[in-house]
């Protein structure tokens, strides 16, 4: 039996989201989904981009954090648009209180169609970089890093996410893979020096590695703001193809994914039966 039951219609939102007016970035995110929903009827997954409710910087991370609870602005509004279209939504990510600890996380939301929260990722790998004559960034100033693997149950089949910086560390898609999932999902912002780099790359990568999609959703490129998204959300087929990808700017992206494509390439190379487990370790047996 496939991973994917049936062939599935997907969305990823690619908007100008991210800005001070967290009402505004939530309102537009719904007229985008909206939109895709007009355009392309059947859809069944819709995915929007990381930290797409507020501000990517370092330095507005908490301020903009919200507890995960049902009224919570972000979550509340993440709950209806999935019930109201009826839809799995991966909630892009959005900036996370724990009160328990006063920590925060960057984490994504991901909604059943009738609006119930069924997966919780906190991105794992903090994007703490130094690249001369590029960038700077320390996610880690301010957010504490997840500590589970996420692999979400649907209708039609099981998916990993991830969240942008995951993407750089293949066990995580091993992991999502070998638990049966026919997709990872990384809601992304990765910047106009690291995406020219390595998005296309990584995201041909992890597809060929697992012989699964992978999907990535990025903000739309904003000139003049101060952090620059790479943008050209795009997804990949289990043979490292990329079968739709968005440009810079605000754009919807449909793709429609096929169990068969799936099912063809791991019948030509059968890497998924001919791992050397009697050599090296399986890394989902002990994962959390």
């Amino acid at each position: 039996m496939s991973v994917l039951k049936h062939k599935l219609k997907v969305a990823l939102i690619q908007f100008a989201g991210g800005t001070p007016d967290k009402t505004a970035n939530l309102k537009r995110a719904g007229t985008f989904v909206a939109r895709a929903m007009k355009e392309q009827p059947g859809t069944e997954l819709v995915v929007l981009p990381e930290c797409f409710n507020s501000v990517y910087a370092v330095d507005q991370f908490r301020r903009n954090a919200e507890v995960i609870k049902d009224d919570s602005p972000s979550v509340r509004f993440l709950s209806d648009l999935a019930r109201e279209h009826k839809i799995t939504l991966v909630g892009g990510s959005i900036p996370e209180l724990e009160p328990s600890t006063d920590c925060v996380f960057n984490t994504c939301l991901v909604f059943d169609s009738a609006g119930n929260i069924i997966a919780r990722h906190r991105k794992m790998h903090l994007f703490d970089v130094d690249i001369p004559n590029g960038i700077t960034f320390r996610e880690s100033d301010t957010l504490t890093g997840g500590s589970e693997t996420t692999t979400v149950g649907a209708p039609f089949g099981s998916f990993g996410v991830g969240i942008c910086y995951d993407i750089r560390f293949p066990e995580l898609a091993m992991i999502s893979a070998r638990r049966g999932a026919f997709a990872m999902v990384y809601p992304s912002a990765f910047n106009t020096i690291t995406g020219p780099l390595h998005w296309h790359m990584l995201a041909k990568a992890r597809s060929i590695d697992n012989e699964i999609y992978t999907i990535l959703c990025s903000p739309a490129r904003v000139p003049g703001s101060g952090y620059q998204a790479y943008g050209h959300s795009l997804v990949v087929d289990p043979q490292g193809t990329v079968i739709a990808e968005a440009g810079e700017g605000e754009e919807i992206v449909y793709a429609e994914l096929d169990p068969d494509a799936i099912a063809k390439v791991r019948r030509g190379i059968p890497v998924t039966t001919q791992r050397r487990f009697d050599v090296y370790k399986d890394v989902s047996l002990d994962a959390k």
